[in-house]
């Protein structure tokens, strides 16, 4: 069963998805993905766009980071978000940092690629297109986080560092906490050369499930391989102490669905960016 279900009806002029396993959960809890569908970006962008780094014009992305917090009923000034580098840092949002990076790259959290919080009414973003999606929340100690997951933050064990930090920072339990992967490019579709595999199959060796090795690296014929990125992280994610039934993965591939998903790889880079998000309401 799909985890993230897409509203095909836009709300507020954007159509989503949303993480209901969670949400119909924790009525407090708002978390999901944005589709290309809805919003004012035209051209490759088109048309809800989220990402200000890809040529679009800024005041078209800032008005669709503002569709989609009206769309889920949260006030922009909640919209909380890094300049991403596919690193494995970090950062602690504070009620000081709210609403950095909402309206431009010079004012969001530089050189992050992971956001934890246990301030309410603070909005997380991150930015997608073909990259993994991460979520995090600790239902115990009120605390939530999102990760951008690339191959390179997938090598350097994003997801752990993710809850490393949670760990120190809220006294999280990692058997207490939930996981999510959203919608990302799938192994049916994102195909890697050598040096990726010899970096994936170091970190693959070190997951307690080996047997499922073969099924995330698939080798081809030329030497490269199909990798299947949602599931090395959920890997991580069991390795970092998250239980697997507290895990949802996503099924949608970014790739095979271009129609509904900007995808980095399947359109040669033209393209605009999706966002996760993930906030607790204040009380």
């Amino acid at each position: 069963m799909e985890s993230f279900v897409w509203d095909q009806a836009k709300q507020a002029g954007a159509s989503l998805m949303r993480l209901e396993a969670w949400e119909n959960t924790d009525a407090g809890i708002t978390a999901g993905f944005t589709t290309r569908i809805g919003g004012v970006s035209t051209g490759c962008w088109s048309s809800l766009n989220m990402g200000l780094h890809v040529g679009d014009r800024n005041e078209d992305v800032v008005r669709n980071r503002q569709l989609l917090s009206e769309a889920i009923g949260w006030p922009f000034e909640a919209f909380t978000c890094a300049e991403q580098v596919h690193s494995d840092n970090v950062h602690i949002v504070t009620v000081d940092d709210m609403g950095k990076g909402r309206d431009s790259r010079h004012s969001a959290l530089q050189d992050t690629d992971a956001l934890i919080t246990n301030v309410r009414g603070v909005l997380l973003a991150s930015f997608y297109a073909d990259c993994v999606p991460l979520y995090f929340y600790d239902p115990v100690h009120e605390a939530v986080g999102l990760a951008h997951a690339g191959w390179k933050g997938t090598a350097a064990e994003i997801a752990c560092r993710t809850v490393e930090a949670m760990k120190k920072a809220f006294g999280t339990n990692p058997s207490q906490l939930r996981g999510a992967i959203g919608p990302a490019i799938g192994g049916c579709c994102y195909e890697v050369d050598g040096p990726v595999i010899g970096r994936m199959e170091e970190l693959c060796s070190s997951f307690a499930n080996l047997t499922a090795v073969d099924s995330m690296i698939r080798r081809t014929q030329d030497g490269k391989a199909m990798l299947d990125l949602k599931e090395i992280n959920r890997q991580i994610m069991i390795k970092a102490g998250i239980l697997p039934t507290h895990i949802e993965i996503s099924t949608w591939c970014t790739s095979c669905r271009t129609d509904l998903l900007f995808s980095h790889r399947a359109e040669k880079g033209a393209t605009g960016r999706m966002a996760s998000w993930i906030g607790m309401e204040k009380r």
